[in-house]
């Protein structure tokens, strides 16, 4: 700029910009920080997070995923650590805070090699060629799941649920995840494909854990219409009805002019008479259970309980689409078109009463495409992390059924890579060499922090598996209950492969895409933008900086 030259402005006033070394360590900080937040969450022994939101509800948790997603975060590149749990958690449904933890730990290595001047772009070719060699280390490291293998699912859904709360029950609930998965499981040629969305949870306070059953149906929240029905059918006939079961209103505005009180008496008589044909359809398909999404009319109740038809009203749409899946059933728009073949097939439907609510169970049906699982927890903040913890272990025992494919957990994999990392890293030389061997280190973080967690001495555990991987024991891993390094297929600690696929695919590229921004320009107004973040600055959760939370 020439003296005297006026200067151009080209951001609007009260633009905050951060450019090179500075957005690079603000941005790695804020990346850090979120790890940080959740590390202590890593494993059998982590500890668990009370959140509080503005409302004053409390959320108990060690799922990374719920964790993230309930922190208030302002920072932009701690939010795509955010998207990182976020994709982990739609992709495998587990593995959330290891992606997390890793993210962290390889901007933390990226940030010592930038100290060192070694430009991004070298960093990022090392970190994608030594992405490229985890997965191939990954995929050998491999075993084969056997089709029809329940002891095996079973590990795996322990696995997931040792380190949350629902981890003194876990034989239990382990049981009931893989009856749930395997019966819901539908085989497509050589391929096995699970719908998550056809199990259904329904959580019940009251009564321990160990009382969580598996429903051969749907369990809906609701209880009969009517006193005057039966609580109980057997042989259930179900008819699944999308339509109000009440005489319908006119769609144009109409007013009809009464002289006399018989004319009134009449249009009443009308009017029910028309109801009575409503439920003498529902009477000749053959049903003796209706299933309404909508509203159901009082006198039609009085009725439809004369005629001994169980009804439920206002059941949710997607309720109604598994007991479609569950019984057989056709959902019908009007009830002109009912016939026996619409109807769905149950052995039982009952009202039960559970805690202090009634219920409607519609079980024992043949062959169901949709199951429930019925939740018990002694408070309702126990019922929901055992929500969340059945959810990841579902999850990974269906990426489990559809790969087939399986690996050693307890840092296990981590190790294998690492180790690979270290030899691989020297026959690609130049600088890109060090961005592979810090990939390497940061790979560590896992067993170590799995080590930490449980109150062990890292750095002797980190020898001792070492020692045992460098012996060709491939499959050790860090045994957090007793203390030691041990074969984790025989502790029947495993986890589905593309879980550890997804965490090495996700973390990499977030990290690469972090390091590769050099500018952060934040409007006036928008949100974070690292405006004057000191790296590393502490307070808030676990290490958060200021104006993160």
């Amino acid at each position: 700029m020439m003296s005297g030259q006026q200067p151009i402005i080209v951001l609007k006033e009260g633009t905050k910009r951060e450019r090179g070394k500075n957005a690079q360590e603000n941005n790695i900080a804020a990346a850090r920080a979120i790890s940080e937040s959740v590390k202590s969450t890593l494993g059998p022994k982590g500890m668990d997070k009370m959140l509080v939101d503005s409302m004053g509800d409390v959320v108990i948790t060690n799922d990374g995923a719920t964790i993230l997603k309930e922190i208030d975060v302002e920072h932009p590149s701690a939010k795509m650590i955010v998207e990182v749990a976020k994709s982990q958690d739609e992709e495998c449904g587990d593995g959330t805070t290891t992606a997390v933890v890793l993210t962290g730990e390889l901007l933390k290595e990226a940030g010592e090699l930038l100290d060192q001047n070694i430009h991004p772009t070298v960093i990022n070719s090392g970190y994608q060629l030594a992405a490229k060699k985890a997965v191939e280390v990954l995929n050998e490291l491999a075993i084969d799941i056997k089709a029809n293998d329940k002891q095996t699912l079973l590990d795996i859904a322990t696995t997931s649920m040792a380190s949350k709360s629902a981890s003194s029950e876990k034989e239990v609930l382990a049981e009931v995840v893989v009856d749930a998965v395997t019966k819901v499981a539908e085989k497509r040629g050589k391929e096995t494909l699970i719908d998550l969305d056809n199990i259904q949870i329904q959580k019940k306070q009251g009564g321990g854990i160990s009382k969580t059953e598996i429903i051969d149906g749907i369990i809906l929240d609701k209880e009969r219409v009517h006193e005057g029905m039966p609580t109980q059918i057997k042989n259930a006939k179900i008819a699944l009805i999308n339509a109000a079961f009440e005489v319908k209103k006119t769609e144009v505005d109409a007013r009809i002019q009464i002289q006399d009180p018989t004319q009134l008496q009449a249009f009443l008589d009308e009017e029910e008479s028309m109801i009575k044909k409503m439920v003498e359809k529902v009477k000749k398909s053959g049903a003796n259970v209706l299933v309404c999404q909508k509203g159901v009319d009082d006198i039609a109740q009085h009725f439809l309980a004369k005629e001994g038809i169980y009804t439920v009203r206002r059941a949710k749409k997607s309720d109604m689409e598994k007991l479609a899946k569950a019984t057989g059933a056709k959902i019908a728009a009007n009830l002109d078109g009912l016939t026996s073949a619409d109807l769905g097939k149950a052995g039982i439907v009952e009202e039960r009463k559970i805690g202090d609510d009634k219920m409607t169970f519609v079980t024992d049906a043949k062959n169901p495409k949709a199951v429930s699982i019925l939740l018990r927890g002694s408070t309702e903040h126990v019922t929901d992390e055992l929500e969340r913890a059945l959810h990841d272990a579902l999850s990974v025992v269906k990426v489990a059924l559809e790969d087939g494919k399986m690996t050693p957990g307890g840092g296990a994999a981590s190790i294998a890579i690492s180790m690979a990392l270290r030899e691989y890293a020297p026959s690609v030389g130049g600088r890109e060499q060090m961005a592979i061997e810090a990939f390497a280190d940061a790979v560590e973080i896992v067993p170590k922090t799995l080590s930490e967690n449980a109150g062990l001495d890292p750095i002797d555990m980190m020898l001792e598996i070492r020692n045992a991987h460098s012996k060709g024991q491939k499959n050790a891993g860090i045994n957090v209950l007793k203390g030691k390094v041990d074969d984790m297929i025989k502790q029947k600690v495993v986890e589905p492969l593309r879980i550890s696929l997804q965490e090495v695919f996700a973390a990499s590229e977030a990290a690469t895409m972090i390091l590769r921004i050099d500018d952060v320009i934040a409007s006036k107004g928008g949100g974070g933008g690292g405006g004057g973040m000191p790296p590393g600055a502490a307070g808030g959760m676990g290490g958060m900086p200021p104006g993160m939370m």
